[in-house]
């Protein structure tokens, strides 16, 4: 794809929650990774020029907790093309949380490996609208063995669907598979909470710490939370990422951002939708938690960015999520919404407003020149060359 290069950037965003904010106003991409960043970057041979307009750049969101099937297709709500919305919010990769929508779900060892291969290869071969999907998460069913886990792994599925799902859920049942599964290298997220679906399970923090998955699926609820106290023995008494879904209780998400805030432990907060689900789909929703964080609970906004982005990739071993050399550009433009009190992104965020975005691109190639779906920018990015 040759050499792109992005200037008069305003400020940029990080995605590492240690340091924010770069000192910069280039970024400096060559074949779909991020080279250089820094000020005034001159280069040769640069086949794309972005001026950013004094826009922030920062890196392309994640949504951690997806339901995907198959496609771009949401069939508890009967919709298209969702994914292909959530890239107009920003969103350039998701995690999903176990394909438990699909009609006809098999519940049976050999079904549900299968779906979780079929997903897994299904979306890294289409990716929708260019979104890169984490498909394939294996729902957890009673019959499933060490075999399996190891076959899966090699036909390249590394995920595991928020225990609960399916008919293993409880921590005597869970346990051993989740051991299974970090042998072989996979992820594991846990569902917390009340029920959420037919079938599915109430999950304390007791059992979530004797299980001891890598995620705690929707701390906050998804939509019933767990009570205030039994988030704090799960923030102070592990050391689990801990996710908050726009599809949650909005006062135990407040309680969680008080809670990392006194303890320091930004970087166990990651961001999801928990959508499609029963309660719809949410196009902005990863930049409305963003909006909660910064504004509601008073997280410095380049803070709950990062936990929208790098806390994430680093949750999940993935090689973007950052302004940084080496990373895959995967990048979002965007600035204060028309009539906003704000005069940049951030402090749209910290405001309680929205962004626009003007730019979005994965793998260093534009895919969206203003968001369809977020207010118009004041300041826009537009490609000169």
């Amino acid at each position: 794809m040759g050499k792109m290069l992005i200037k008069n950037i305003g400020t940029i965003v990080s995605g590492d929650v240690n340091k924010p904010i770069l000192d910069g106003d280039s970024i400096l991409i060559e074949d779909n990774i991020i080279v250089s960043i820094g000020k005034r970057i001159m280069a040769e041979d640069v086949a794309q020029v972005i001026d950013a307009n004094g826009s922030t750049v920062l890196p392309g969101l994640f949504d951690s907790h997806v339901h995907t099937t198959l496609g771009d297709y949401a069939p508890r709500q009967n919709a298209l093309d969702y994914i292909a919305s959530a890239l107009n919010g920003g969103v350039t990769t998701m995690i999903s949380a176990g394909e438990c929508h699909t009609p006809g779900r098999p519940n049976d060892p050999a079904g549900t490996k299968a779906l979780a291969i079929v997903a897994s290869k299904s979306f890294y071969k289409a990716p929708p609208a260019g979104v890169k999907v984490h498909g394939g998460a294996l729902i957890l069913e009673k019959g499933l063995t060490e075999k399996d886990f190891a076959e899966l792994k090699e036909a390249g599925v590394w995920l595991v669907g928020e225990i609960g799902l399916g008919s293993v859920k409880t921590p005597e049942d869970a346990a051993v598979m989740v051991e299974w599964a970090h042998k072989y290298g996979f992820k594991v997220q846990m569902h917390t909470g009340g029920t959420s679906i037919p079938g599915s399970s109430t999950v304390s923090a007791a059992d979530v710490m004797a299980t001891k998955p890598d995620v705690v699926s929707h701390i906050n609820g998804g939509p019933t939370s767990i009570s205030l106290d039994e988030i704090d023995k799960i923030i102070e008494e592990t050391d689990l990422a801990v996710e908050i879904v726009q599809c949650g209780n909005p006062k135990a998400a407040h309680h969680v951002f008080e809670k990392v805030k006194e303890l320091k432990a930004f970087h166990r907060v990651i961001f999801g939708n928990d959508a499609p689900s029963g309660t719809g789909l949410i196009p902005l929703g990863i930049l409305r938690n963003i909006c909660f964080a910064a504004s509601v609970s008073a997280i410095a906004p380049e803070q709950a960015i990062c936990m929208a982005t790098g806390n994430t990739a680093k949750v999940y071993g993935l090689n973007t999520g950052e302004i940084a050399p080496g990373k895959e550009a995967d990048i979002v433009i965007m600035d204060a919404p028309i009539g906003s009190v704000a005069d940049d992104a951030l402090g749209a965020f910290a405001a309680g407003d929205i962004p626009g975005i003007s730019i979005v691109m994965i793998n260093g190639k534009i895919l969206v020149t203003k968001s369809k779906n977020t207010p118009p920018a004041k300041k826009i990015a537009v490609l000169i060359k």
